[in-house]
This record gives structure tokens, sequence and C-alpha cells, in this order.
């Protein structure tokens, strides 16, 4: 496997490598090793698939909050997605900052999303699928998000949203964001 590192502290791109002949080819997507050597969690408690019909469409910003924080590590098996992370940790020097990475099912690349950024994604493509480990299980109570279109994050989508949630499109605007300035001298995008 490959690991490449984001604008985001400990948000990493990770990629497959393919032994590959006539019949196809093989990779590993996980190695509680290969993520260990990186200083990446390795301890996954639940497993969570998502289908979207429609290109366009948008699910996040979401995330949980502690003592429920989860990380995330994000796959597309079928069609492709625009797969952002949003760091929401005060204390990181990516703070207010996000990357944005295209997954597909061509590639098999996956991103790895740490505890305290907030996860959201867009369909590229009818009919995508994203399947994503989690390190801690869903909690009710501690799930929230963000506005995908907050302007003190300022994340560039691909592509106009066509479908949303009324939960994603009505989170409450970031209120921890400073002057203009400061919030675009914090932001990163890939």
């Amino acid at each position: 496997m490959r690991f490449t590192t984001t604008p985001i502290q400990g948000a990493v791109v990770v990629g497959v490598d393919r032994i590959t002949d006539d019949r196809g080819f093989f990779a590993r997507v996980w190695c509680r090793d290969e993520f260990t050597q990186h200083g990446l969690e390795a301890d996954w408690v639940q497993a969570n698939v998502g289908w979207s019909t429609r290109a366009g469409t948008l699910r996040g910003m979401h995330y949980q909050r502690d003592p429920h924080a989860e990380v995330k590590l994000v796959r597309c098996t079928r069609g492709a997605v625009y797969d952002v992370a949003l760091d929401l940790r005060p204390s990181s020097p990516s703070y207010l900052r996000w990357a944005g990475v295209t997954l597909s099912a061509d590639e098999h690349t996956m991103l790895y999303i740490p505890e305290g950024c907030a996860h959201g994604y867009q369909t590229l493509t009818d009919d995508s699928e994203i399947v994503y480990l989690t390190s801690a299980p869903y909690a009710r109570e501690a799930a929230t998000g963000s506005r995908y279109d907050d302007p003190a994050f300022g994340i560039r989508w691909p592509r106009e949203v066509e479908v949303i949630s009324e939960q994603d499109a009505g989170w409450e605007l970031w209120a921890h964001a400073g002057e203009d300035e400061q919030v675009d001298s914090r932001r990163q995008a890939q």
C-alpha cells in the first residue's frame, strides 16, 4: 500500500499496489501492521455503506463529538465520489482547512480521516457507492455536522449540488470562524 499525506494533519490517501496478471489484479486494501507503522488507527469496530442514485448528491459534513469521535477509512466501491476531510480540531495546525480527493471504484484509493475531522462527499457519477470503516460505533447523541457550503471553510465542490438532505443543508454555520482574512489563510484545497 502507498500512504500519501494531505494538507490535513493526520488525513492520508491510501493507494493500493496491484499485482496484475491475465486474470486481473490482486491488492491489499488494509493491513494492521502497515497502518500501525504509519501511525494510523488500525482497530475498526463498524463498517458502513452509502449508495446514491444520482450524480451531484452531497452527503456531509458529518462527525461525532467526544467521547465518540471516530476515525474513518473511506473507499468508493462503485462509481466515483469527491471525498472531503475538514479539520475541526482547534489545536491542529490545519484547523479549519480541508482536503478533497476523488475516490473511484476503478482506482481503489481510500481516504483515512482522523478523529476531530468532519467528512462529506459528493457523487460524481450516478449509482455511486462508498464503504467506510469506523473506529467507534455510531452514537446518535454525538452525531452532528457542519455546513457543506459554509464560507468559513470555503470547500470547493466539483459540481453543483443537485441532491442534499434537509439535515445536511441545515447545519448551522461555524461559530468559531474569525475574520475573512484569517479564515482565508487557513483554507487548503487539494
